[in-house]
């Protein structure tokens, strides 16, 4: 009986010492990071908005962290594939994940996820919140909001309306957008907005609606036609386009957050060494200049930390859960 014991004592005293290793292991390797290339998957094709957000985050994040950020695309299932790339990832701080409002969607979207939207990863903070914009190809014939209502109705089974797949943020602003106006359009999905943007600017699909990180630029050129912004106070680099509620649908309103995570585990040393990243990307004068160009800017220091995305996102589910749930649309 007492060897038995004391085997038992040996086992625990082991078991102290091989979690005292890992443990000691985890700080060097938090205290010596990041010591090789980060990469940041956005689970979009790339050219579309949130390939455009997490391109300009890399690069500022990158001078501060003295390494380099690297971009990777990983495309399809209306984000959910990049999501459950991450979420498999080592939870060592070198594969992140930067998404918008999808990730509080997906649940309510995706009747079997192979992630769990929450429980699998480790947030870092709020990035920005971007205004989405209606626009259409550049022939389209409505001239203004009115006459595009009028249009819709009297054609709806002509007009096809391009988004960046199940749960993406274009599918669902036109899936309120169509609830609003009580007319369903022919809805074309594609990998990602930056294919559906050239579709549209090719004239190949008729209507959209996307983030003015995606459109700014297309609108000034004079390369689409734009309609109405989708926030409740007009866009200062768009200051001509009205806003949805100005247009006669009142209380219309759709912005889409973005949000960077880590995979679950992520030693909390090497998270905090990245919001502290984040932060300084966001203050960051290119930044914030390109963010203006595009319609938007970086949220403030108390929202880019992990409790405020993950306050956010769980607030997201929340509100968008019954709003999916009642429209009646799921993937498998």
């Amino acid at each position: 009986m007492v060897p038995f014991v004391k085997e038992k004592k040996m086992i625990k005293f082991f078991r102290f010492v091989l979690l005292v290793a890992i443990l000691g292991g985890a700080t060097v390797h938090a205290q010596d990071y990041p010591n090789k290339v980060i990469t940041i998957v956005v689970p979009f094709a790339a050219g579309g908005p949130t390939d455009t957000v997490a391109r300009l985050l890399a690069q500022a994040m990158g001078a501060d962290l003295k390494q380099q950020v690297l971009v990777e695309n990983v495309g399809g299932a209306g984000g959910t594939l990049g999501a459950g790339r991450v979420a498999r990832a080592a939870p060592d701080g070198y594969t992140l994940f930067l998404h918008h409002i999808g990730q509080s969607t997906a649940p309510a979207l995706y009747r079997k996820l192979p992630y769990n939207a929450i429980d699998d990863f480790e947030p870092i903070g709020l990035v920005t919140d971007v205004p989405m914009t209606l626009v259409a190809r550049k022939d389209f014939p409505a001239k203004d909001m009115k006459e595009l209502l009028a249009y819709l109705k009297a054609n709806k089974d002509k007009v096809s309306y391009a988004n960046a797949g199940l749960g993406s943020a274009s599918h669902l602003c036109g899936m309120l957008f169509m609830s609003a106006i009580q007319t369903d359009l022919t809805t074309v999905p594609y990998k990602g907005t930056g294919p559906a943007m050239n579709d549209l600017l090719g004239g190949q699909v008729d209507f959209m609606c996307d983030q003015t990180t995606n459109t700014t630029s297309q609108i000034k050129g004079g390369k689409i036609k734009a309609y109405a912004v989708t926030t409740k106070t007009r866009v200062p680099s768009l200051p001509d386009l009205p806003t949805l509620h100005e247009s006669g649908l009142p209380n219309f309103e759709v912005a889409v957050w973005h949000g960077l995570y880590a995979p679950k585990g992520t030693p909390k040393p090497v998270i905090d060494r990245l919001v502290r990243a984040l932060q300084a990307a966001l203050k960051d004068a290119t930044v914030k200049q390109r963010f203006a160009e595009l319609g938007t800017e970086p949220v403030a220091e108390n929202r880019a930390t992990p409790q405020a995305l993950r306050t956010h996102l769980k607030a997201e589910i929340e509100k968008w859960d019954p709003i999916i749930k009642k429209a009646g649309v799921y993937a498998d």
